[in-house]
């Protein structure tokens, strides 16, 4: 893991983590200021780089072009420690540059000297981005052989090991190098159990690769651990690398262990155990057909016991992998494995899961092979809530200002139909179909765009289930109403555009022919076009990328609409975000551009005799050129600069686009509706009839009694008003 420190004076060239310096890779100390790497220098002919302490350096001098070795490092060197001060190996190690991987590989068999063929072979491999599958398969049975040979001295271990850390940065594979990568994992198991008696030092690191042997007094020992101490990189440094041959309690806290491992308690006495540990920083020799691997990094631990007493066994292995998530994300799940040589492939048999606090996964296995811990993310989003408020409030009065347009407009549909006037019917339909698609999409998106299955899913992992994860990223089941949503707004967004395209194509057809009909098929056509398009453009959406399992090649989950970016959380063209809408939208904008610049090219054109009205002829005719910009959805290309923007530009085209597209539905009230006179009559009318059936309200109070002093059978009442000012009452 990258460990986020805090800059502090007391560490010289680091940063504190937890009240410990943390050390860049090329300072070590308690207080970074002691010096881990060799100095930029030059050996012979050779310029040499600054270089981590145990990695090799490769010279600035590349081989000709016209050679097989075209682009490669001339030579080679290691820095290590001599006379107690960092220096480079000399004489440098060089490459002949007319070899290839497959002459070494046939000069294996012979009595060519072994270190000379492991240090070609290094030189060869030391771009993995130019290796190809066959190439790389090559390259790692050169390494198991060379690990494997009895001639083999300390130095060709080393070159061979420096050889498989740079395959493992190697992207491409195929199934013949997954075979050959099976036998060296086997290869270097065996090298990390024999590496304390072979070599003087019981320790390899590379930059991907650790091999750690030890050998054990199995009488005085209670467990071992292995452990490799976070850095600011993820590369391993030797410095970061510990073995403590004698622990009964787990890590040192003031340690980070990514990952430890705890070897057993001991059973025979009088026996020396060899044990060994190899740490690989990633996963590429372990090709797993459950487990898709798409953004983790995943490390895996091997530890191995060997020894003359072969009932010597491991009673539990505890290790601890402290996972890098990808930005934005948190854990979702995780699971402890092994890797499983029969069935090539991760296995969880005799192994546990325990808690996982602060980013920390427990493990324990009762055998010993190659561990890891699957894991998987989830996405943590964030939002930005200004704009969401302004969305909010600029589509709460688009509906308004549609709801009031799609009324009047349907009146006067109405009242059109019984005068069959075709053309005027044909064009109010039109801006009655744009604005119906447009609050379609406008509700759609304010009752569902809002993902909320993640939020609102009851389905937890449990924590104790310790079952093979089938990805690195989880993906909330699909329930059908987020995928539903999305291919609604997809289709009345389509359909929006669809429609006003043809209102504009209409415009242009009566403006510049001057004619006052369309053609008798133009109906059916605009029908076809702004209904039948979108749904078709949907449907082949959906049925190109929507699977029930992997509902997000389809749509987000972020938001219920088209899905945008990769795994690496890039902007991908093969995504339907790319080529289901901004392709068709851009074809369908520029296209309304060009109706737009056809149609103000014919309006705008003055007549120079006619000075008295010029000014407001030009405000009228700018007038009408901006609502057909409007009605035709032009404010939409402001999306396309958001796109390609970043900080400041990017922030302020997003205010921008939401200002203008969340508003359309305003817009088009204002400009089509609110301005028209048959508009205008309608609310003065409708504002005289509230004015009309207004009245005064005026209340009297009666009181009322029967006249008991009169002889008459009639009732008799009386105003209580007028009660005390009139001496007689008043018969009704």
């Amino acid at each position: 893991k990258r460990s986020t420190c805090t800059p502090s004076p007391k560490c010289h060239k680091g940063g504190t983590l937890n009240g410990v310096c943390v050390c860049p890779d090329e300072w070590t100390g308690e207080t970074c200021s002691q010096a881990n790497f060799c100095n930029e220098t030059t050996l012979g002919k050779f310029k040499f780089p600054k270089t981590i302490i145990g990695w090799f350096a490769y010279s600035e001098e590349k081989c000709a072009k016209n050679t097989a070795g075209a682009g490669k490092p001339q030579a080679s060197t290691r820095c290590s420690i001599r006379d107690g001060k960092p220096q480079f190996d000399d004489p440098p190690r060089v490459l002949q540059c007319e070899q290839t991987l497959s002459d070494i590989q046939r000069n294996l068999t012979s009595s060519a000297d072994l270190e000379v063929l492991a240090s070609s072979a290094q030189l060869l491999t030391s771009r993995p981005a130019d290796l190809t599958p066959e190439d790389v398969t090559v390259a790692a049975q050169i390494a198991n052989t060379l690990l494997l040979s009895p001639n083999a001295s300390e130095t060709v271990r080393v070159a061979a090991v420096a050889t498989v850390s740079q395959l493992l940065n190697v992207n491409k594979s195929d199934e013949k190098e997954t075979n050959t990568s099976q036998s060296l994992t086997l290869t270097l198991d065996q090298l990390s159990v024999n590496l304390s008696l072979t070599n003087n030092t019981p320790q390899l690191v590379q930059p991907n690769l650790v091999v750690q042997s030890a050998q054990i007094p199995a009488s005085d020992t209670q467990g071992v651990q292995f452990t490799a101490l976070a850095g600011p990189s993820s590369s391993f440094v030797a410095n970061r690398i510990r073995l403590n041959t004698n622990v009964s309690t787990t890590a040192d806290p003031r340690f980070v262990p990514l990952p430890s491992g705890r070897g057993a308690e001991r059973r025979q006495e009088g026996s020396n155990v060899s044990l060994g540990f190899v740490l690989y920083q990633n996963s590429r020799f372990f090709p797993s057909r459950t487990y898709r691997r798409r953004r983790a990094s995943l490390r895996v631990l091997s530890a191995s016991i060997g020894g003359p007493d072969r009932s010597v066994v491991a009673e539990t292995v505890e290790m601890q992998f402290r996972v890098m998530l990808p930005k934005n994300t948190s854990l979702h799940d995780f699971s402890c494995v092994f890797w499983d040589y029969g069935k090539q492939d991760w296995n969880t048999h005799g192994c546990h899961k325990g808690n996982a606090s602060d980013g920390v996964l427990r493990c324990s296995c009762n055998h010993t092979t190659n561990f890891a811990a699957l894991w998987s993310f989830r996405e943590d989003y964030e939002y930005a809530e200004a704009l969401g408020v302004l969305s909010i409030v600029g589509l709460s009065f688009s509906i308004l200002g549609l709801v009031i347009t799609i009324i009047h407009h349907l009146n006067e549909t109405f009242q059109m139909k019984s005068r069959q006037k075709q053309t005027s019917l044909n064009s109010k339909t039109s801006l009655l179909c744009i604005c119906l698609s447009l609050l379609a999409f406008i509700i759609t998106f304010l009752s569902g765009v809002q993902n909320s299955g993640p939020e609102d899913s009851t389905e937890e992992p449990s924590s104790d289930q310790n079952q093979i994860l089938e990805s690195d990223q989880y993906v909330e089941p699909d329930r059908g109403s987020c995928t539903a949503v999305a291919a609604l707004l997809h289709f009345f967004l389509l359909a929006t555009f669809s429609w006003n395209s043809m209102y504009g194509t209409q415009v242009v057809l009566l403006v510049r022919s001057m004619q006052r009909s369309l053609p008798s098929y133009w109906t059916r056509l605009s029908w076809g076009v702004g209904w039948g398009v979108p749904a078709v453009v949907t449907a082949i959406t959906l049925a190109a990328t929507y699977r029930v399992k992997n509902p997000l090649a389809y749509r987000q989950e972020e938001f219920c609409w088209l899905a945008a970016l990769d795994w690496n959380q890039e902007f991908s063209f093969g995504k339907p975000m790319f080529w289901a809408f901004i392709v068709p939208l851009g074809l369908v904008l520029l296209y309304n551009a060009v109706l737009l610049g056809l149609t103000s090219l014919t309006t705008c054109r003055g007549d120079p005799k006619l000075n008295s009205t010029r000014r407001s002829s030009l405000t009228q005719k700018f007038l009408v050129s901006f609502s057909l910009a409007v009605l035709l959805g032009l404010s939409w290309t402001l999306g396309y600069l958001v796109l390609v923007t970043t900080g400041t530009a990017n922030l302020a085209c997003s205010i921008l686009f939401c200002l203008c597209t969340t508003t359309q539905g305003l817009q088009i009230f204002i400009l089509f509706t609110a301005r028209t006179p048959s508009f205008r009559a309608a609310a003065s009318r409708s504002a005289r009839r509230l004015s009309a059936a207004g009245f005064s309200l005026r209340s009297t109070t009666y009181h009322l009694w029967k006249n008991r002093g009169q002889s008459r059978t009639s009732d008799m009442y009386r105003n209580t008003k007028d009660r005390d000012t009139k001496s007689q009452d008043t018969s009704i």
